[in-house]
């Protein structure tokens, strides 16, 4: 591979593989991720995952080679907006990817598309860019928020669970997962609790889930808050009692850190490692090898997002000049997903199916989530009818 892979935080630069001598015939890839701090782990899953699919194209999209440049968001909206206007204006990116927190997406989104630079997030996908404030040069490969906290409401209905305690971090995910899971579930609410982003101690929430006895927790706690959450619900002698309903709590970027505790613990999602296709057990078994740990879907979602620039590329035959051919080019999504079946709806956001995952201990000691029962199928969000695009 003639890629190459640049650290844009503080200078630092790590060649990794030669730079191509022509530059003008390199495609270059921004990635802006969150690589520091609690949720560091979800970004280098996208960074990984990304960085993976380069490698399997041959570190070449639609004939030329690729630069990939990398960037540290830090969870901080003012060091995301730098941190973009550096990758458009000193690196001068053909596409931006990331990043991982829809408050970090909030931050780039206008910086990266009124530069009219395709911005394709392989996770964030808030439900503000899907409606009426849908762009043509945004694309997500990874669902609208509110999509997988929604399989967790429909769970919860359809199991008969009575009282449910809501627990999410205050910002624009939390708050789509919340309306997400009350979309399909009608019992009660018998509380909503938002706590600070990157809160670490839940004491005061477990204390008030043990006094009030729901029949289930649900709870969308990404990264380290996920971790400290899945531990400090174990050591109060919650999880054999009260079952939790979650989404990003228990995945392949928090497990290797929860292990034991979050096993038995359900999760809805868009895939999961023992997905049933070709291209998902190769995936899976190169990115295992490569980097010593199981994917989630913030890798998957990102090797995805690769595939699916390498075939607007190729569309359009290298030349990125023509933006309304590259979208076009982009919105056709001609690549085979890892998850199987996915197209684009008329607001950028995917048509696909989703699962109830539950957590496993393999043999071979590691910890993965597998799938239990597929909950909607080739499912588009809401917000789509609002996105005046065709």
């Amino acid at each position: 591979m003639k890629a190459f892979v640049k650290l844009a935080s503080f200078g630092l630069v790590t060649a990794l593989i030669a730079q191509p001598a022509v530059a003008a015939d390199k495609i270059k890839i921004g990635v802006i991720v969150t690589l520091s701090g609690p949720a560091a782990a979800l970004g280098q899953q996208v960074r990984d995952g990304f960085n993976l699919a380069v490698k399997d194209l041959g570190g070449k999209m639609g004939g030329k080679e690729v630069e990939v440049v990398v960037a540290d968001d830090e969870l901080k909206p003012d060091a995301a907006i730098t941190k973009a206007k550096g990758l458009l204006e000193r690196d001068k990116v053909d596409f931006v990817v990331g990043p991982i927190f829809s408050n970090m997406l909030q931050a780039i989104h206008r910086p990266v598309t009124e530069s009219k630079t395709f911005l394709i997030s392989p996770n964030a996908g808030p439900s503000s860019y899907a409606g009426k404030e849908c762009s043509p040069f945004f694309y997500v490969t990874s669902y609208q928020n509110d999509q997988v906290h929604e399989i967790l409401g429909k769970v919860a209905q359809d199991r008969g669970y009575k009282r449910v305690y809501l627990l999410v971090p205050n910002y624009q995910a939390g708050r789509d997962s919340v309306a997400g899971f009350k979309l399909d579930y009608k019992g009660e609410i018998v509380e909503e609790s938002y706590v600070p982003l990157n809160t670490l101690d839940f004491q005061p929430e477990l204390s008030k889930i043990s006094s009030q006895k729901p029949d289930a927790v649900f709870t969308f706690m990404p990264g380290g808050m996920g971790v400290n959450l899945v531990k400090q619900y174990k050591q109060a002698g919650l999880a054999d009692s009260i079952p939790v309903l979650s989404a990003f709590t228990v995945d392949e970027s928090t497990l290797p850190a929860q292990q034991d505790a979050a096993v038995g613990m359900f999760g809805g999602a868009n895939w999961a490692p023992n997905l049933d296709n070709p291209q998902n057990k190769k995936f899976v078994a190169a990115y295992e090898a490569a980097y010593n740990s199981v994917p989630g879907t913030y890798a998957m979602q990102a090797y995805d997002a690769a595939m699916l620039i390498d075939s607007a590329v190729k569309a359009v035959g290298g030349d990125l000049s023509n933006k309304d051919a590259v979208g076009a080019a982009l919105k056709k999504a001609d690549f085979t997903s890892l998850r199987g079946g996915f197209k684009f709806n008329t607001n950028g956001y995917p048509i696909q199916d989703f699962y109830l995952t539950k957590v496993a201990r393999r043999p071979d000691g590691k910890f993965q989530t597998e799938i239990v029962q597929k909950v909607f199928e080739t499912y588009g969000d809401r917000y789509a009818k609002d996105c005046p695009a065709k």
